[in-house]
């Protein structure tokens, strides 16, 4: 009798554990807007193919209405989901004031939010998503919107001198160095990696509260940049919610570069969850050589050299 009620016991055990390891993590990927420097929709297709390359993620996209588009009836169940990928590159406001208050609420309770890219450009005069995101460029974005946050001499510095927000040179290959080697994302990557093709983005500025900086990237002054280290991936809370935010992937060549895959699923996966289990795999670039991924980059709809690979 005691080894029938065992192994009904161990039997009830196993299907629990085999439940919670089925369970999904909703991710939804929103964007809904595009215009000449971003294609976001061929962007959100790459963030798709990678979203659903990690199991446990059940992804779906969800589309804003564009320019003169109707918002009455755009009310998105954020809570539906555990992480919200924005791709969205909107130059004015267009969400109404409830959408907003929606999506406020669903981060204060715990949700979990994705910046990529552009992306950060979006909703200059939304003082809340500004304090989710930390930094952001363009959009008439300036010392009214925060300080300009970059790196000195190792330390994190804040410029709250007069000027606008957001620069890029160039694209091209440029190394990535870790600020924060021990939070889950950055755990077990090398401490600098080259980065594939790409906008390096500078002179961000913002509230940067609660923002913690993970990695930066030099903006070199022979390519128009700023003589320094610049945020490229941070993580931020809001309430009790969790962001990620990543600055690369312009386009499909800096969106096939293999860290961009690799933060984007570990990024998502801890602000989904506040931890990340996937391995680092053998094909992450290095401090000298860049490594990209041939069927992302033939997504590009326009012919781009490409770095050795």
């Amino acid at each position: 009798m005691k080894n029938r009620f065992f192994l009904a016991g161990l039997f009830m055990l196993f299907s629990v554990l085999s439940v919670q390891a089925q369970k999904k993590i909703k991710v939804m990927i929103l964007d809904g807007e595009s215009n000449p420097y971003h294609r976001i929709d061929i962007g959100t297709q790459i963030l798709k193919k990678l979203l659903d390359e990690y199991q446990p993620f059940e992804v779906e996209v969800v589309s804003a209405p564009g320019k003169d588009g109707d918002f009455s009836n755009f009310m998105p169940k954020f809570t539906d989901y555990q992480a919200v990928v924005l791709n969205y590159d909107v130059p004015t406001e267009r969400w109404p004031d409830p959408l907003k208050k929606s999506f406020e609420q669903y981060m204060v309770n715990g949700g979990g939010l994705v910046i990529v890219h552009a992306a950060n450009n979006s909703f200059p005069g939304w003082v809340e998503f500004n304090k989710m995101i930390g930094v952001g460029g363009w959009r008439d974005r300036s010392e009214k919107s925060g300080p300009y946050w970059y790196y000195k001499d190792g330390k994190l510095t804040e410029d709250t001198q007069p000027g606008s927000a957001g620069s890029h040179g160039a694209r091209t290959p440029f190394p990535i160095k870790l600020v924060k080697t021990d939070h889950p994302i950055t755990k077990g990557l090398p401490p600098v990696w080259m980065h594939h093709n790409d906008e390096l983005y500078a002179k961000l500025r913002g509230p940067g509260k609660n923002m913690t900086i993970l990695a930066t990237g030099y903006s070199d002054p022979a390519n128009h940049g700023t003589g320094y280290d610049e945020p490229q991936i941070m993580v931020l809370d809001y309430g009790k919610g969790r962001i990620f935010h990543h600055t690369t992937g312009h386009d499909a060549v800096g969106m096939s570069s293999v860290d961009f895959g690799v933060l984007l699923l570990r990024g998502t996966e801890w602000a989904a969850t506040g931890k990340v289990t996937q391995k680092v795999p053998v094909n992450f670039p290095t401090a000298t050589t860049a490594s990209y991924r041939t069927d992302i980059a033939a997504m590009n709809p326009l012919p781009v050299k490409s770095a050795t690979k």
